[in-house]
């Protein structure tokens, strides 16, 4: 497992340090090292999952209701291209891991063809740059981050919130969790359509290392930082990503 710690900065300039750095402990069983990618859950685990402030659910259910009916509006016509170009539903479910590591049922506009998805080499399939699988609408709707709308019911139903860290897929999760040893503290605070690490420019799949450690580092600071400006600052970036075309999507 890998664990390099490093300062990040936050959008004032200030800088901080990671959960990692600052909280993380091993727990030892039976004389053996074991981490919390192995069932161990730390009390700091605990702590950090009670820092939510307390309106973030009412901004949840505020802003993910009115997106819902914007959504509303485009739907027939995002679905009707989806249908044009390519054969199968409209909406993908995936099941992902969410608050507490535990699985739901995420949806999404689908972006690709209907494939049966493999692990190669132990590693799980993401989605890369140019993957052949996916059509040209759904590359589109990934570039303007449109593919995630249906998530907003996810919000609704309180699988996820707005903001927070996104929800990987259940074998991309458990890949991670075998390669970084605080990968587990994302699970404290619900995943989100949006995130720190993707204001950052962090997204899309990955299997680089280096990129994915400096991902989870934005992701610990959003889990120990979390505040209603915060969240407004992310969602607010998230917009103008959007419209610039500059979300890094694919």
């Amino acid at each position: 497992m890998r664990g390099n710690s490093r300062a990040l900065s936050l959008d004032n300039g200030e800088e901080t340090t990671t959960v990692r750095e600052s909280i993380m402990v091993h727990t030892e069983l039976d004389n053996n090292a074991q981490s919390i990618t192995e069932n161990v859950t730390p009390p700091q685990f605990h702590v950090l999952s009670k820092k939510q402030y307390r309106s973030k659910r009412i901004l949840d259910v505020i802003l993910s209701g009115i997106g819902v009916l914007i959504m509303a509006l485009v739907y027939p016509f995002i679905a009707l291209a989806i249908k044009l170009s390519s054969p199968g539903p409209v909406i993908f479910k995936q099941q992902r891991t969410g608050l507490n590591g535990n699985p739901f049922t995420c949806f999404k506009f689908r972006t690709m063809h209907v494939l049966q998805r493999r692990e190669r080499n132990g590693k799980p399939d993401i989605t890369q740059k140019g993957d052949a699988r996916i059509f040209w609408f759904g590359s589109l709707l990934r570039k303007l981050n449109l593919d995630e709308l249906p998530q907003l019911f996810n919000v609704l139903k309180g699988d996820m919130s707005l903001v927070g860290p996104r929800p990987y897929p259940v074998q991309e999760c458990a890949y991670w969790n075998s390669t970084f040893e605080d990968f587990f503290y994302r699970y404290s605070v619900k995943p989100g359509i949006s995130g720190f690490a993707q204001a950052k420019g962090y997204r899309g799949g990955t299997l680089d290392e280096e990129h994915m450690r400096k991902r989870l580092d934005y992701d610990l600071i959003y889990v120990q930082k979390n505040s209603l400006s915060m969240d407004l600052k992310i969602i607010g970036r998230t917009i103008l990503q959007m419209i610039h075309l500059d979300t890094n999507g694919h």
